[in-house]
C-alpha cells in the first residue's frame, strides 16, 4: 500500500513535467536546428528517513535527439545549414563558447556577423567581422568570402572562416538558453571535416505527430496515477473498517 501510494504520487508529478518537455518540443517544431527533447520514466528507492518499502518514479532527461532535420533553400546568402553532424559555435551572453544548429545570420551595426538572437558567431581566431558595403559567400568548408560592391570576382577576399565543431553527442548538454555546450565545461575543437549548405537552414527535427501522440499518452498515465491514488486511498479506508470491526 505504502508503495502504491508514493509510486502513483512521485509518477503523476513526473508526468506533469514530462508533459511540459513534450509541450516545449511542439513549441519549436518551427524553430530552425532545434533539437528535441528526450524524458525517461525510472522507479529508485527512497533514501533517507522513511519506510523502505516506499518508492519514488523519477523523471530524467535522457537527452536530446540529435537527429539531423530536414534542410530547405532559403536563397538568403546569409543563411547555412550544417550538413549532417556538427555545429556552429557561437559567442553566449558570458563570452564563451556555446553550439547552435541555427545559422539565420545577419550583420550588427559593426558589421560583426551574429545571430538571428544577436550573439557573435564565431571563426578561427573570435568573433567574424564583415567589412561594408560588400556582398558575401559562404563555402561548404565555412570560409566567408567578400566582394565590394559593384567589384568583378577578382577582388575576392576571404575575411575568415565559420568555426565548426563535432563533439560526441554524449559530451553536449543544453543550457537553459537553448544552446549546447560540453558538459565538462571545456571548449570544442574546430572540426575540418564538419561542412555548411550556403542559401538553406535546417528545420527542427520535432515530429509533430509523434510529439501529439505523447502528450495524449501522457495525458491517460496521469489519469491512471490518479486512478491509483483513489484506490489506494479506499483500500486504506476499508482495512480501517474492517481493523475496527476486529477490535
Amino acid at each position: 500500500m505504502d508503495r502504491l501510494i508514493y509510486t502513483a504520487m512521485t509518477g503523476a508529478s513526473h508526468v506533469l513535467q514530462q508533459q511540459a518537455a513534450v509541450s516545449e518540443n511542439l513549441a519549436n517544431a518551427n524553430t530552425t536546428g532545434f533539437r528535441a527533447t528526450l524524458n525517461t520514466f525510472r522507479a529508485v528507492p527512497l533514501v533517507g528517513e522513511g519506510l523502505p518499502t516506499r518508492t519514488f518514479v523519477v523523471d530524467s532527461t535522457a537527452g536530446s535527439d540529435f537527429t539531423p532535420a530536414v534542410i530547405q533553400q532559403t536563397g538568403n546568402p546569409l543563411d547555412v545549414a550544417v550538413q549532417g553532424s556538427g555545429w556552429i559555435a557561437v559567442q553566449d551572453a558570458d563570452g564563451k563558447d556555446a553550439y547552435t544548429r541555427n545559422g539565420s545570420f545577419h550583420f550588427s551595426p559593426n558589421g560583426v556577423l551574429q545571430t538571428h538572437s544577436g550573439l557573435s558567431v564565431l571563426g578561427d581566431t573570435g568573433p567574424i567581422t564583415i567589412p561594408p558595403d560588400t556582398a558575401v559567400t559562404f563555402a561548404k568548408d565555412g570560409t566567408i568570402s567578400t566582394v565590394p560592391s559593384g567589384s568583378n570576382a577578382a577582388s575576392v577576399v576571404v575575411v575568415g572562416r565559420l568555426k565548426l565543431v563535432n563533439p560526441p553527442d554524449d559530451q553536449l548538454e543544453r543550457g537553459g538558453d537553448g544552446l549546447f555546450r560540453m558538459k565538462d565545461g571545456s571548449t570544442a575543437s574546430a572540426d575540418a571535416s564538419t561542412e555548411v549548405v550556403p542559401g538553406s537552414l535546417e528545420g527542427s527535427n520535432v515530429n509533430m505527430v509523434d510529439a501529439m501522440v505523447n502528450m495524449i499518452s501522457l495525458a491517460r498515465k496521469f489519469d491512471m496515477q490518479m486512478k491509483m491514488l483513489q484506490s489506494a486511498d479506499t483500500n486504506s479506508q476499508h482495512a480501517s473498517s474492517i481493523l475496527s470491526l476486529a477490535g
